[in-house]
């Protein structure tokens, strides 16, 4: 592997880890309400960031109204 290869992997991960920060972020302040209707602690808020800043396209969707065929019925 060459040095440019590993940069570029490098910084696509921080990339994808970066906005899914930021969309973790806003989702523990603002958005879980939107997704459960129970009251979540900080704590549980504070062990869900790591998965919800790793995946943010799932949790985006999620906030958009997308459901899953199996989440309809």
């Amino acid at each position: 592997m060459t040095e440019a290869i590993a940069v570029a992997i490098w910084q696509g991960l921080t990339g994808w880890m970066g906005f899914g920060l930021v969309i973790g972020l806003g989702t523990v302040l603002f958005g879980l309400k939107r997704l459960t209707a129970a009251e979540v602690p900080v704590r549980v808020r504070l062990l869900i960031l790591p998965g919800l800043a790793a995946l943010w396209p799932v949790v985006l969707l999620r906030l958009a109204g997308v459901r899953a065929p199996e989440d309809r019925a």
